[in-house]
């Protein structure tokens, strides 16, 4: 496994040839960081599985460079996931539709639909660019970290927990810290009307502005797959406590506001909520380096990005 740090576009390239000759690469999105491999190669896909500790039948997103490769990967799509594509990509969404002959069920979990995005990270940009010249046309990447565990804001994090079981010709490029810090907002577009399967930095307000449609929620009922759906997920090795007091020992998150109670050790001071979302997953481990037993969560009040946190937390405190 070899880390690049500020990759130039040489090593982009290197990186793209990598994907393209099988072996995975771990990258920076503007969410958290991916672990990729080129989406039509199963042998490589089937590590990401094998790496992550993830199941089978858990489907992956393809991250695609740009809105052009759409149908290479789904039909009959929707009018309005077009113009939430047109709006929102690149960026944090990502779109759920019929997949097309291309998208296998290594991909899907045997489902027939399709995730995808165009991140707007510029290294994400760049490399799935340079993939797309060598002839690939989608990266498979769930996040870069142990399936169900905290997901990973840098490329430390990704060198921390998935070191072990990359091979020594897998790579590693660091884009620094990422700038929303939550997993990608996903929707269900394949019926008349969007779905919410998972809150993120694109809310329901925007969706709707952009759609003219009312969106459903459907994220505790959904009957689709999709990452980040399991009850227990984002977890840390401590025990997250939400809504109560901390007590002396705890870690302890909250927003700048709140005072930090006698004996606590304080992991994150968020001002706003743009912060609140970039810091909490690397504060979760921060507690589990310092070997926290208990991390006290005050959850932050609002819609929109607001209630993407909640869920992150709601699901993490769900794993111990």
């Amino acid at each position: 496994m070899e880390i690049i740090n500020n990759p130039t576009h040489d090593e982009i390239k290197k990186a793209a040839k990598a994907l393209k000759d099988g072996h995975l690469v771990a990258f920076p999105t503007e969410t958290v960081y991916g672990l990729g491999a080129d989406a039509t190669n199963e042998k490589a896909v089937s590590r990401i599985y094998s790496v992550k500790g993830r199941p089978s039948d858990h489907p992956l997103i393809v991250h695609i460079s740009s809105i052009n490769l759409l149908e290479k990967w789904a039909i009959d799509i929707q009018e309005y996931a077009i113009q939430l594509a047109r709006d929102f990509w690149p960026g944090p969404m990502t779109l759920i539709l019929k997949r097309s002959a291309v998208a296998k069920d290594y991909i899907t979990g045997g489902q027939s639909n399709v995730g995808l995005r165009v991140p707007s990270q510029p290294i994400a940009l760049a490399l799935l660019a340079e993939f797309e010249k060598n002839g690939g046309i989608g990266v498979a990447a769930p996040s870069a970290n142990l399936f169900g565990a905290v997901s990973p804001t840098s490329a430390g994090d990704v060198g921390e927990e998935l070191g072990a079981y990359l091979n020594t010709t897998d790579l590693i490029l660091d884009g620094g810290r990422c700038s929303v810090g939550v997993e990608s907002t996903i929707i269900d577009c394949t019926k008349p009307h969007p779905d919410l399967l998972r809150p993120g930095a694109i809310t329901v307000e925007m969706i709707e502005k952009t759609t003219g449609l009312k969106i459903f929620s459907s994220f505790t009922k959904s009957e689709i797959r999709v990452s980040g759906l399991l009850e227990s997920h984002y977890s840390p090795k401590a025990k997250v406590i939400i809504g109560k007091d901390a007590e002396p020992g705890d870690g302890f998150i909250a927003m700048a506001n709140q005072a930090t109670p006698a004996g606590v050790i304080r992991l994150a001071i968020p001002e706003n909520i743009e912060e609140f979302a970039r810091d909490f997953y690397s504060a979760l481990r921060e507690g589990d380096r310092r070997g926290l037993k208990k991390i006290t969560v005050v959850n932050p009040d609002g819609e929109g990005l607001a209630a993407a946190i909640r869920d992150r937390l709601s699901k993490a405190a769900s794993g111990k």
